[in-house]
């Protein structure tokens, strides 16, 4: 799994023994999806995932991850697939040109394989299906040989331990069973979903940060479209225009309580950071009149991006660090007081654990 600002690896137990812990629920819509994380453990669980995301990127992953069946496809196909794309030679194109020597994000070794392997794909696949799943293996290729501390603002003065490694195309790690996927805005999404759906899970972009620019290599890569870029960290042009309404102070309120109210499943969870724009009682007040609601604070390390600090072009380290740590809250809202607390008690126990190895350390 690549590196991932909104990741919620450390989420995931508490998220999944929630939606276990909850009756009836075996339908779920992951409404923010990113790299499917989350979609993927409720998967595991046996549940029925809508994934759905506006980056094409998350698009997809959701449909190498959720929409596709391991049992359906031909794992032998697709080794001699990434046998073949191995085996191409080396291409200086727009990645290693971009990514590579007007910046280092990547060796230039590396980014004239992935020109190659990109231009491959599109030749090779033989459906959307083989497509996204090719893709997701050279997305995560290249996310093990880079030269950045997961974000793609920037990248490190010197390169990397890792990115001197060979890029080597794996196989995805897929999963049996069926689900569908989706690259709609949220908003508009929450009013045409289908009844059956039993729990939708929330994780909005909560601050000024766009994932759309932070993570803009995947863009690019799954797009292929060469477009022009700006800044130090050849950013494209469009992540000057694309922007979400959730990344807006003034917006954000409106539009998150708009999302709430259209949703019509019985059950809400929803995960937000205490980095972002809302407190713990104003997102309480939003979810007030969807049913009964309780909450859980989580506390985490922040990226290891912001751990390290804020440094110039020129390498010089600027600012301070504010905080090391976050609290995650997760919110979780449904028709049954005794539903709703009864699923939040295993995920206070792990809570509470978690905090007290971390006071003895």
């Amino acid at each position: 799994m690549i590196k991932y600002l909104g990741s919620k690896r450390t989420l995931v137990p508490y998220i999944s023994g929630i939606v276990q812990g909850l009756p009836d629920v075996r339908r779920v819509c992951d409404l923010f999806a990113g790299t499917t994380r989350i979609g993927q453990a409720l998967k595991r669980c046996d549940r029925w995932v809508h994934s759905n995301d506006l980056a094409t990127y998350s698009e997809v992953f959701g449909r190498t991850y959720i929409a596709t069946d391991a049992e359906s496809v031909n794992e032998g196909r697709l080794r001699r697939l990434l046998t073949e794309l191995m085996a191409l030679s080396p291409v200086h194109g727009y990645i290693t040109e971009t990514f590579c020597e007007e910046s280092r994000y990547f060796q230039p070794f590396n980014g004239m394989k992935m020109d190659a392997i990109r231009a491959g794909i599109d030749v090779l696949a033989a459906n959307e299906t083989e497509r996204a799943i090719l893709l997701t293996s050279l997305i995560e290729a290249a996310d093990r040989v880079d030269s950045t501390t997961g974000l793609q603002m920037a990248y490190l003065k010197r390169w990397s331990a890792r990115s001197s490694n060979p890029l080597a195309l794996r196989l995805p790690d897929l999963l049996p069973g069926s689900g569908m996927v989706t690259r709609i805005d949220a908003n508009d999404l929450v009013r045409q979903m289908d009844d059956d759906i039993d729990l939708v899970y929330i994780d909005p972009p909560y601050n000024q940060h766009s994932y759309f620019s932070n993570y803009h290599i995947w863009e690019t890569f799954v797009r292929n479209d060469a477009p022009p870029t700006y800044g130090i960290a050849k950013k494209r042009e469009d992540c000057r225009t694309e922007k979400s309404a959730y990344n807006s102070k003034k917006q954000a309120g409106t539009v998150f309580a708009d999302l709430l109210n259209a949703i019509r499943a019985p059950y809400l969870l929803v995960s937000f950071n205490s980095e972002g724009y809302f407190t713990r009682d104003e997102i309480t007040a939003m979810l007030d009149g969807k049913g009964y609601v309780a909450s859980v604070a989580l506390d985490f390390k922040r990226y290891v991006g912001a751990q390290i600090g804020i440094f110039n072009p020129s390498g010089e380290k600027v600012g301070t660090v504010s905080h090391l740590r976050n609290h995650e809250h997760l919110f979780l809202v449904g028709p049954n007081r005794a539903h709703v607390e009864a699923a939040l008690d295993a995920t206070v126990e792990r809570a509470n654990t978690k905090h007290l190895a971390l006071l003895a350390d």
